[in-house]
């Protein structure tokens, strides 16, 4: 393989890995101003317990997010010079202000989150919770700020300089608001909520299958499957919203996406099956007019095929309808998971067979990121910045392809290992449960004032 390919797969392992954690921060930075709020509301001291316990666990889950973080800002100078010399100004801005708005805020109020509860008062450790919720959020605003100027870029003009041409900020506000900023954002932060309710639900209902701090799990479940149902219903209307944009501005990915080979009318939808690359076939079930009536509002006006796409611009379209396609049956099968939870919500304690179901779901809000994002990411293909400068254009040219596998072995072992003291650390924090009385006694005390 060449160093564009290895460059390419390096930086996908890189970030893949990284973006493993950055939404468990977000959303369990939402489920803390909830669970706290409701604290101060209510002065239900199981809500305290329940804070409490989350805060571990987002303290550790930032601090192995912040670790692999770095590592993309190092990749861009080694394995992405030229693009980084091509979009600096405009990249480099948008980074800043999340060190500025995001970690700055985060990481100025974390102390304050982990170790003020018995130090400060509730409204000022409230504020610290608040405060953190917001710098994870701030974080999220400005890397989607950046990527989605690279799919849809505006505010900037072409710059020739004695090394080549430069992109230059002419407008901050237009660059920031491009138009696929704000439905990106949107699309991203539920996600990232959808991944804070499913591990409060996984967990809540771990400990009720070993019978272990029930009443607290209860609230859990309840308040994950809340949070969870919410987002999925305004998850759906922002996917819709963000395929007709990107319908309008990336028509070349709106087709990966459904391998739709040629323009027809009344343009079907693909609901399941597999694309011949080689044949530019799809072989799938498929609902007619569909995909014409979601973009158009038209069950007959067709939409744009590869066919009108000069073939040298076409992504890898096997692959990103595979994609595509797993990130919305990850959706489907969280809608599910708590439809049926609300069905069953009286009798939930006695199905085991859906409390294992809602353990296991953990996974599914990360399968799903991660296919939304390649397919994201690899329709752009082959643009690393739309219609403006090509992923050929912008790697390194003073790497050789043992260097780029080299460091694919160190991270790939480097993240093992980081991966393996996640988990335990995580494993080792879900066993030690909420603090607190508890239950278990509770009961022997009451056993005991009976006896």
């Amino acid at each position: 393989m060449d160093v564009l390919i290895l460059s390419r797969i390096q930086f996908a392992l890189n970030i893949c890995f990284h973006y493993l954690y950055p939404p468990i921060s977000i959303g369990l930075g939402l489920m803390l101003v909830i669970m706290e709020g409701i604290y101060l509301k209510t002065k239900n001291v199981r809500y305290k317990e329940m804070t409490s316990f989350w805060i571990k666990i987002f303290a550790l889950t930032f601090a192995i997010g912040v670790a692999t973080g770095l590592v993309q800002t190092f990749a861009f100078g080694t394995n992405w010079s030229r693009y980084s010399r091509f979009v600096g100004d405009v990249f480099g801005s948008a980074l800043a202000a999340e060190g500025v708005f995001a970690f700055f805020l985060e990481g100025g109020f974390l102390g304050v989150l982990l170790f003020g509860w018995n130090r400060v008062g509730p409204k000022l450790h409230y504020f610290s919770t608040i405060c953190v919720a917001l710098g994870a959020h701030f974080s999220a605003v400005w890397i989607i700020v950046a990527d989605s100027w690279m799919q849809t870029p505006t505010g900037f003009r072409i710059e020739q300089t004695a090394i080549g041409p430069r992109a230059v900020i002419q407008d901050f506000w237009a660059m920031v608001f491009n138009p696929s900023s704000v439905d990106r954002l949107c699309h991203t932060l539920l996600a990232c909520w959808l991944t804070g309710a499913f591990f409060v639900l996984s967990v809540a209902a771990f400990y009720l299958l070993k019978n272990k701090h029930r009443e607290i799990s209860r609230l859990m479940l309840k308040l994950g499957l809340g949070i969870a149902g919410i987002s999925l219903v305004l998850q759906l209307i922002s996917g819709d919203s963000s395929a007709k944009l990107v319908a309008k501005y990336q028509p070349a990915k709106l087709a990966a996406f459904e391998g739709i080979y040629k323009t027809e009318p009344s343009t079907p939808i693909s609901v399941i099956g597999w694309v011949d690359g080689e044949k530019q076939e799809v072989h799938s079930w498929k609902i007619p007019g569909a995909l014409s009536f979601l973009t158009y509002l038209n069950w007959t006006q067709p939409v744009t095929g590869l066919d009108q796409i000069p073939r040298d611009e076409w992504p890898n379209v096997p692959f990103v309808f595979q994609t595509y396609h797993l990130m919305i049956m990850m959706w489907a099968v969280m809608a599910l998971i708590v439809a049926l939870g609300f069905c069953y919500w009286k009798t939930l304690e006695r199905r085991r067979w859906l409390l294992w179901s809602m353990v296991f779901s953990v996974v599914l809000p990360h399968i799903g990121q991660q296919a939304g994002w390649i397919s994201a990411e690899v329709g752009r293909q082959p643009w690393i910045v739309w219609k403006v400068l090509r992923t050929s254009e912008g790697v390194s040219t003073n790497l050789s392809p043992p260097q780029i596998l080299g460091s694919i072995t160190m991270f790939v072992a480097i993240y093992i290992l980081l991966f393996a003291l996640f988990v335990f650390l995580l494993d080792r924090k879900i066993k030690e449960g909420p603090e607190g009385l508890g239950e278990d006694m509770i009961y022997r005390d009451v056993y005991k004032s009976e006896v």
